[in-house]
């Protein structure tokens, strides 16, 4: 796999990113159980998706009942995915995916087309989420099923603590950015939370011990409020 340059095949080297597609019209083609999983995604990220197909899952049409996504009852057209901000082509036709492909470089949009690296602007990692830490795992479009196998390994290490953690680490970096001290001293203020037993203690929903680490390290006073089974934690 790989791109045409002075008569030489040159490998993808992919390069990683994270896309803020918030309010963006994103669009995927097919209306089957590849495409549910890919508009579930979307839809997570804030996007505004419209699904192209002549039938769709029983989950899918019930998020069209509620609005929750665009269904245009047709079959696939170019004029469907102008002015999309990036396009998924999840159908079980070749030569459908292959002309999604085409129109959507035709119109300067992204594309991905489940299953079919040659033919992707992009391809989608597996993600393990805990709060706003996300990893994802890339295979560059060899093997997703090792990707998958990865992201369940790491899903063993990196539970919902991690979530909680980077929440606090955000209320104390906004206090410590606000001393105006210089960058070096803020670093390692953040590096000495980390390094002490802050995260055995949000696993043991020791919020006090929490804040007395906060205290002594940073010599900021939060008060952590654990909400929602531990998954949110509110600054006052």
């Amino acid at each position: 796999m790989g791109i045409l340059c002075d008569e030489r095949i040159l490998p993808v080297e992919y390069y990683p990113v994270s896309l803020d597609i918030r309010k963006k019209r994103c669009v995927v083609v097919g209306g089957g159980d590849v495409a549910e999983r890919k508009v579930e995604r979307l839809l997570a990220c804030g996007a505004e998706v419209s699904v192209v197909g002549m039938e769709l899952t029983s989950m899918l049409d019930a998020l069209a009942r509620d609005k929750k996504i665009c269904h245009i009852v047709d079959t696939y057209k170019r004029e469907y995915i102008e002015g999309a901000f990036l396009v998924i082509g999840a159908t079980d036709d070749d030569e459908v995916n292959g002309q999604v492909a085409t129109d959507s470089r035709w119109n300067n949009i992204w594309v991905n087309i489940v299953d079919d690296p040659a033919r992707c602007d992009f391809i989608v990692p597996s993600v393990l989420r805990q709060g706003d830490l996300t990893i994802a795992i890339s295979t560059g479009g060899k093997s997703p099923a090792l990707a998958k196998q990865i992201r369940e390994e790491l899903e063993t290490k990196f539970g919902p603590e991690y979530g909680i953690l980077l929440m606090i680490m955000g209320m104390i970096r906004e206090k410590i950015t606000a001393r105006g001290t210089p960058s070096d001293m803020n670093k390692k203020l953040f590096e000495s939370v980390l390094n002490s037993h802050i995260l055995d203690c949000i696993r043991n929903r020791d919020w006090e011990q929490v804040k007395t680490i906060i205290e002594d390290t940073v010599g900021e006073s939060l008060d952590v409020e654990v909400l929602s089974g531990g998954r949110h934690a509110v600054c006052r």
